[in-house]
Formats: structure tokens, sequence, C-alpha cells
């Protein structure tokens, strides 16, 4: 089924800066007279914070792959019946902190779990909801790890579940975002996030302006 809104997900390593750039992005699309829903997974809900609480928490550290994937499934089932679908049936442009590429790259590539099972919960929670636009920040894993170990005060102090992991584990995250994006370079535009955040912005905006000007949403400028 196709709705007239148009779903934009934000997607990379920890620490590349994807947050930020969503909600700048955000600014500049209401400012345009776009109307927009900023979301993210997992947390986009009531119920899916209570979830979030559970996934990121630092002493969670017996957890395992399974249970999280599968808590991330209920997330994103809940997320896109009491949020995506109806933003998008509203013909809000959607813009989402992480989505189903993140599945696939944390609990697929990082954990090792078997892609047709991730496959299969992500088809199932999604309804077939898939993203128009995938901006996807590239980051050498070792600058995200310092951008996001200085969130912690002192030093890893708030590190959560996934800032705690070794090197290895983000490494093949970062590939598995690669791979998708050389799979799927349409939908998946890899963006640099190693400059200032001003050069950043600029080339998020101009790709997703680009996108929307071709689907036909009208903004003032």
């Amino acid at each position: 089924m196709s709705y007239p809104g148009f779903f934009i997900t934000f997607e990379g390593i920890d620490g590349c800066g994807k947050t930020t750039q969503l909600s700048v992005l955000a600014d500049h699309l209401c400012g345009l007279g776009i109307a927009v829903t900023t979301t993210r997974e997992p947390g986009g809900t009531a119920i899916g914070t209570r979830i979030r609480e559970i996934l990121l928490h630092r002493d969670n550290v017996h957890l395992s792959a399974s249970a999280e994937l599968l808590l991330y499934g209920a997330d994103r089932a809940q997320h896109v019946a009491e949020v995506i679908i109806p933003a998008l049936s509203r013909g809000d442009v959607i813009l989402c902190d992480r989505f189903s590429d993140a599945t696939i790259a944390y609990q697929g590539s990082g954990r090792k779990l078997p892609m047709e099972t991730i496959e299969g919960i992500i088809g199932y929670a999604a309804q077939g909801i898939a993203p128009d636009l995938t901006l996807l920040l590239d980051v050498d894993v070792t600058v995200g790890q310092q951008r996001a170990h200085r969130r912690g005060v002192p030093a890893g102090a708030s590190d959560d579940r996934f800032e705690r992991e070794k090197i290895d584990f983000h490494e093949r995250v970062r590939e598995a975002y690669l791979a998708l994006a050389r799979r799927e370079p349409q939908r998946i535009r890899v963006i640099d996030a190693s400059p200032s955040p001003e050069a950043i912005t600029r080339e998020v905006q101009s790709v997703v302006m680009d996108a929307l000007a071709a689907r036909g949403f009208a903004f003032t400028v």
C-alpha cells in the first residue's frame, strides 16, 4: 500500500552525528512549511520507551542476542502501528533515527544472528513499511567511539550497552551498513560524517530537498 507521506531514516554507527543532523533537518523542513514527524527506534512510543530502557541500559549485560532482536521487533511493531503509518497517511515527512537497516547491521552483523530470522522479524513488525530514503552518516569507528564517549561525564559514565562493545563489533556494524548501501544505492545515500557539522548539514539538506522535489512535495523557499 502506498501513502502520501515520505519516510526518511538516519542510520550510522554510534557517534556518527545522525541525531543532531536529524534535528537540524527537521527545523529546516518545518521552516519551509512541510509537515514533519520526528521519531526514533527504539523508543518512538510510550511502550517503546520502556523497551528502550531495557535494550540500552548498561547493567543489562546478560540480555541474550535473541531476546535483544525480539525486543527490537516488538518496539518496531508498536512504532509502525502507532506512529509511522498514521504520519504517512497524513502526508507527513517522517524523520526517523534508525529503522530496519539498524537491525540488519547491529543484530545481523554485530551479533551474528541468522539473517533469515532477522528478515522475517523485520517483515512482520514493519508491515511492509520501508524507508523512501535513508541517509547513512559514515565515519571511522575510532572517531565515532570518541564522539560517543564524550557524551559521558566522566568519560564512559553514560555509555549504553552498544557503546561499550569492543571495536570489532562496531567495525562489523559499519561494514554491514556500507554493504547495504552498495546493495541499494538509490535508497541509501552515504554521507561522509567526518567534516564539520555545517558541511554535513548542507549535504543532508541537498539530498533531502532533491528527493522531496522529485516526489512532488511543495515547499516555500
